[in-house]
């Protein structure tokens, strides 16, 4: 799993480097934009973390490179700039998240994991689960040959119990997947609860065994009981 960092501050490129190949990533370094014009269409990265700020260049025309390129790479802008205008125009320009420094690098981590997820499910390859069978870019549910109709939330949800099946998962890991960054700043989960159980309800009744599965204290686990 391989990540592009583009980053001139050398003392933050060294922690991101040590802490990403820490948790299983294998990192390559630009340390400039012209280093990562370079490189970018070099590997089909995982996700790209480019900062704004650089020495030579503005990070955001990296970004829409990468896109203009058809980059299936996710991509984290981080930066200092931190104004809601700033964020819009690096999310328009097609970055997947918007980090502001500074940053834990748990949470740079967390991103990172987050991005890679949904940047899987944009494919068009047919996921299965069980008797479960979606096209996410049809955004169709099956039960065997019975089609589910589920919401939009209920289906994405279900598409991020089937990204990460055999693993226990939070609600607060739920929400910020749903909802963005701010998903667990909410205090309550009570809406995390609401469709849950509304899609639970609708594949259960399509005759879809309950894959979902309480884990006391902490969130849920997909998997076969």
């Amino acid at each position: 799993m391989q990540i592009l960092i583009v980053e001139d501050e050398s003392s933050l490129m060294e922690s991101m480097v040590s802490y990403l190949e820490m948790e299983g990533f294998r990192c390559e370094q630009a340390p400039d934009f012209k280093t990562a014009v370079r490189v970018l269409d070099k590997h089909d990265y995982l996700c790209m973390l480019i900062d704004l700020n650089l020495p030579d260049g503005d990070g955001l025309e990296l970004v829409k490179l990468a896109r203009e390129n058809d980059s299936k790479s996710g991509i984290i802008i981080i930066s200092a700039r931190n104004t809601i205008v700033q964020r819009v125009e690096g999310l328009d320009a097609g970055a997947d998240d918007y980090l502001v420094k500074p940053f834990h690098l748990s949470e740079l981590v967390a991103r990172v994991n987050s991005v890679a997820r949904r940047t899987r499910l944009k494919g068009g390859e047919m996921l299965s689960f069980g008797l479960i069978r979606v096209q996410p870019e049809e955004r169709s549910c099956f039960v065997d040959e019975q089609q589910v109709e589920l919401t939009k939330k209920e289906l994405d949800l279900l598409l991020y119990f089937m990204a990460n099946r055999n693993r226990v998962v939070t609600k607060e890991g739920i929400a910020d997947y749903l909802w963005g960054e701010y998903g667990g700043d909410y205090g309550s989960y009570d809406f995390v609860y609401t469709h849950l159980k509304n899609l639970r309800r609708k594949l259960m009744d399509a005759g879809c065994p309950d894959y979902v599965q309480n884990i006391y204290g902490i969130g849920y686990k997909f998997s076969f009981v």
